[in-house]
């Protein structure tokens, strides 16, 4: 059985109760796995046509070895999705989106991996679920179908909340806020609230601010910058910034395969705001790098070197 292993990032963030600013403890797990360390969520994405990877993971058996070589390199969770929801983009038949994931979903999870599904689609939710799947990773946060909420609730799965301002057609077009990361936080909170109301514990909570869905650079920016905030919602908090077209846009329109630098950048700087899980497709670069950044903010925390490599 290949078990995910954790990323050793030092102490945990602080956080206080739920829409209260101050210091108390940091939820203790999400979805069953302790919060004692930044967790890193690995991106598997069995479509022809994502923005990043589109196309090198449809087949199935191609999905299945690229998830379980993120696992060897340290990723905790596996996200997988069946359905591209890249700006611009038109959805797929619920029967093409089951066909691509439900397979991959259950020959993971018969290895023991701790598997998302990302979709927002209950029919696909429910046989992701019945596969092997913990969690559902909805980028309308349960809003986009009325049976969503009652089937998460139901089964007692884990669910990523996610932030995004239109939809994936029109996301882009004209997005707008008084106040980008308050207007956020505002949804969120609504969303994780009845989430509660419905019976779903905060445990099985991750709240997701949404980065590039519905947000120019300047919104991404200041949302990020203030991830603290998020922490006073007294959930996980998740964030996604893996090879976004911000990067290039700060940078030099590098492709998505050339945003590996500013992705591990926005990385962690996300996680030193107060991020418990970063969702990434570069699983051991950025196991690396939280490695080493963690090992310097605290050294008393960090793992032992391997054997032999104690004086190099």
């Amino acid at each position: 059985m290949v078990r995910p292993q954790g990323v050793a990032t030092g102490s945990a963030p602080r956080c206080a109760p739920a829409g209260e600013p101050g210091d108390a403890p940091d939820p203790l797990s999400f979805a069953g796995v302790r919060l004692d360390r930044t967790r890193v969520m690995g991106v598997v994405n069995v479509t022809p046509d994502s923005f990043s990877d589109g196309g090198e993971a449809f087949a199935t058996d191609a999905a299945i070895s690229r998830a379980l070589a993120m696992v060897d390199a340290g990723a905790d969770f596996i996200d997988i999705g069946g359905e591209s929801t890249r700006p611009g983009s038109e959805g797929v038949a619920i029967d093409e989106e089951l066909a691509r994931v439900v397979p991959v979903v259950a020959a993971l999870a018969a290895r023991g991996v701790r598997i998302s599904v990302d979709t927002r689609h209950p029919e696909v939710m429910a046989a992701a679920l019945d596969a092997g799947a913990a969690i559902v990773n909805d980028i309308t946060a349960l809003t986009g179908d009325a049976r969503s909420l009652p089937l998460v609730a139901g089964r007692r799965a884990g669910v990523v909340l996610m932030h995004m301002q239109g939809d994936p057609r029109t996301m882009q077009d004209a997005p707008c806020y008084d106040d980008a990361a308050a207007d956020v936080r505002a949804w969120l909170t609504a969303r994780r609230d009845e989430c509660l109301a419905a019976g779903v514990p905060a445990g099985q909570i991750a709240l997701d601010p949404g980065i590039g869905f519905g947000k120019t650079v300047d919104h991404n920016l200041r949302i990020l910058s203030r991830l603290a905030e998020y922490r006073a919602l007294g959930c996980a908090l998740l964030v996604g910034v893996s090879r976004k077209s911000f990067i290039a846009r700060l940078s030099r329109s590098e492709p998505p395969q050339g945003r590996l630098a500013g992705s591990l950048a926005a990385a962690l700087a996300a996680v030193a705001r107060g991020a418990h899980i970063v969702r990434v497709h570069d699983v051991e670069a950025t196991v690396q790098a939280l490695k080493v950044w963690s090992a310097i903010a605290d050294p008393d925390t960090r793992e032992p070197a391997p054997a032999g490599l104690q004086s190099r």
